[in-house]
């Protein structure tokens, strides 16, 4: 449904490029234009859509998503040892308090990972696909956080699984 509407906002090759030339300008260059927030949740649809596909093709126990896994992986567990990243609470990401908690841990890897405050949706339930119910709106950075966790503790493990079993 979402790729539809998005389909419909911005058609063939020309809409594509004009829509990644308009992404790579700065921020200040914008105000609250709302054909760009299609485009970035297009972006962020696209990316979604990959990241499952390729948990459904490869051991999640294999990824590498970066080239910085392990320290991200390393800080992570560090900060937020207790977060739940099988069944996320939206609220451990979006209230003030959370967002205090995140803005440390997020700012470290600027510089380091590419786009690593870029928004990014994020599964809330590891085991299911991306849904309305089941998403979330994120930073790059926290996306790879919780999804290098999830992979090397093996909660992304079932949907390479459920994928691979015949139906």
């Amino acid at each position: 449904m979402i790729m539809i509407l998005l389909y419909h906002v911005i058609q063939g090759v020309e809409g594509a490029t004009a829509a990644a030339q308009a992404l790579s300008l700065p921020a200040e260059a914008y105000g609250n234009d709302p054909q760009l927030e299609v485009m970035w949740a297009m972006k962020a649809y696209n990316h979604a859509e990959i990241y499952f596909n390729l948990l459904s093709s490869v051991d999640p126990s294999n990824l590498k998503l970066t080239t910085v896994d392990d320290r991200i992986y390393t800080s992570f567990k560090e900060s937020f040892s207790d977060l739940n990243i099988k069944n996320l609470d939206p609220d451990m990401l979006k209230t003030a308090e959370a967002k205090e908690k995140w803005r440390p841990f997020c700012n470290q890897f600027d510089g380091v990972v590419e786009d690593f405050n870029y928004g990014t949706l994020l599964r809330l339930d590891c085991v299911k696909d991306y849904t309305e119910e089941n998403t979330i709106f994120a930073t790059r950075i926290q996306f790879f956080a919780i999804e290098i966790a999830r992979n090397r503790e093996g909660f992304n493990t079932p949907v390479f699984q459920a994928k691979k079993q015949p139906s």
